[in-house]
């Protein structure tokens, strides 16, 4: 009999931030065989001692605290943290969708200082536009740069990766919830993305239609290679789907703890290994004491 004990997962504190340390220092996809992951087209991303704040009618509000992180070429990434503490936020600065106010963020080396194709961003809504066709939605990127006539088989190629082919000239209110989110991921699965960033895509579906749609993405991510950085609330979510899961503090945010996921693909969300490592990120969220 296995014990717990042998299948403790690898857990690594980090530091205190930098003020501390100064101190003390509804659609079933086929089955199919697990993809092996493509691996070297995903970027690096650093995020090195990087502090934000918003500015309010009272004063700056403090919302990341010393953030340093790196995501390696092709890893999958989860955050974990309480609600509105920052983890969003740190995405929308990956992004480049706003700039940090203080630290450096780089993908490959180079400064993040504006939105870019190479990485996109999936919300919790898929944000379809009504009035166009499903294979209108998706072929978004392309056709904003021009490119829709040399790229129209990669529109095609990712309906077929996210298995909706067949509603290509389906409307957006002719889809389940599930479905639109599919739609939302191949839209950013067209744009051949080295980040996908994700801000709780899988939060606003049902529990089984969720549970499908993170076998799917690990499918895509597998196939892909691409580097993800996903928000999550679910700790059992996280668990699943990433390599790697930070915890983050209240906010202002800063990193509690790390814990590498030490399992292969497909995971076993019964698996013993995997309900201690959930009780270890329960701990540091401080919700514990019920599980």
């Amino acid at each position: 009999m296995v014990s717990l004990a042998s299948l403790r997962p690898t857990l690594r504190r980090v530091p205190q931030p930098a003020a501390e340390a100064a101190a003390s220092q509804a659609f079933q996809p086929v089955p199919q065989p697990a993809p092996q992951a493509v691996r070297g087209v995903g970027s690096r991303i650093d995020i090195r001692d990087v502090s934000h704040a918003f500015e309010t009618p009272g004063g700056l509000l403090p919302v990341l605290d010393h953030v340093n992180l790196t995501v390696e070429p092709g890893e999958f990434v989860a955050l974990l943290g309480p609600s509105g503490c920052g983890k969003s936020t740190l995405l929308r600065l990956v992004a480049g969708l706003e700039p940090a106010r203080s630290g450096d963020i780089t993908q490959d080396g180079a400064p993040i200082t504006r939105p870019d194709p190479s990485r996109i961003v999936v919300f919790q809504d898929p944000t379809l536009f009504p009035w166009r066709r499903v294979r209108d939605n998706v072929a978004l990127g392309p056709q904003a740069r021009g490119l829709l006539a040399q790229q129209g088989e990669r529109v095609d190629e990712a309906l077929r990766l996210v298995g909706l082919s067949e509603f290509a000239r389906s409307y957006p209110h002719q889809l389940s919830g599930g479905m639109a989110q599919r739609v939302a991921l191949a839209r950013a699965l067209v744009n051949d993305p080295e980040l996908l960033v994700l801000d709780e895509p899988l939060g606003k579906l049902d529990s089984l239609t969720r549970l499908q749609m993170q076998s799917e993405l690990i499918n895509l991510w597998q196939r892909k290679g691409f580097s993800a950085l996903l928000v999550t609330h679910d700790v059992e979510e996280a668990l699943f789907l990433a390599q790697r899961v930070v915890v983050f503090s209240d906010r202002p945010a800063r990193i509690k703890a790390e814990f590498v996921v030490d399992r292969p693909y497909p995971r076993h969300r019964g698996d013993p290994y995997l309900a201690d490592l959930r009780h270890q990120a329960l701990h540091h969220l401080g919700l514990d004491a019920t599980w």
